[in-house]
């Protein structure tokens, strides 16, 4: 796990802090500190992450993730009916910043080296941000596909941004065709920008059974007056490309 510095002698705001007082002080910081985009946290190594972070965030919101850090180091996993760190995740919205908070609550709950069991808890008994936080985080933290059924579920919603967390490189290391090209297919339906689905070109060469549902549903839009999406052709496109060289680790197997 990556070393952070300690928590720096200054204590992070209290929670029950004036919201105007916080609100202030990140008017005034987002004057001096013009924070960047966020990286992509699935990708991100976590190091880089708290990098990031720490060249982004106001004083206040730094001491408040440095201390966050530090309890979830300290005490991982459960406490209680609720461990401290949980706790630090739904406070990260207003500490951080919305643009923050989902790498925040990633970094946290690589702090605590959450197991799949406690990330499974936090998905199914959390905001729609904190399983957002929960999808970005399965690459980090777990290596096999035991959280498949996490990546399933958000499959199954119309939640946008969760959609997107759901086909990052965890489902692209881990979800087989089947379910890999339904997911690709929802993303079409609800609008997510094809280029959020992880490894899309090298799992869609040469692949004729999406191809074939490509089609199938392509020829329904047109049947039914509507628009066929432009990401579909992209998609398509991949799909006649020559087939990816063997020894891959990734599902991709025939339909079943």
């Amino acid at each position: 796990m990556t070393h952070r510095p300690a928590a720096p002698d200054t204590p992070a705001a209290s929670s029950t802090g004036s919201d105007d007082t916080e609100a202030a002080h990140h008017s005034t910081t987002s004057h001096t500190t013009r924070p960047t985009a966020p990286p992509p946290l699935a990708v991100t190594p976590p190091h880089q992450l708290r990098t990031h972070l720490g060249v982004s965030l106001g004083g206040a919101a730094r001491a408040w993730l440095d201390q966050a850090l530090d309890e979830a180091a300290a005490h991982p996993g459960g406490h209680g009916p609720i461990s401290v760190w949980e706790l630090r995740l739904a406070e990260a919205g207003r500490r951080c910043g919305t643009e923050h908070a989902d790498a925040a609550r990633v970094l946290i709950l690589h702090a605590a080296r959450a197991d799949t069991a406690a990330l499974d808890r936090v998905y199914r008994q959390g905001t729609a941000d904190e399983r957002r936080a929960v999808l970005h985080a399965l690459p980090h933290l777990v290596t096999g596909p035991h959280a498949l059924p996490l990546v399933e579920d958000a499959l199954r919603t119309n939640d946008t941004r969760l959609l997107a967390a759901a086909v990052g490189p965890y489902a692209a290391r881990h979800l087989d065709a089947h379910n890999w090209r339904h997911a690709v297919l929802k993303c079409l339906f609800t609008g997510v920008p094809v280029d959020q689905v992880a490894d899309l070109e090298r799992r869609a060469h040469g692949d004729a059974e999406l191809a074939r549902m490509l089609g199938d549903y392509a020829a329904e839009r047109t049947a039914a007056g509507r628009p066929v999406p432009g990401d579909l052709h992209h998609v398509l496109a991949l799909t006649e490309s020559a087939p990816p060289s063997p020894g891959t680790d990734t599902p991709h197997g025939k339909e079943s």
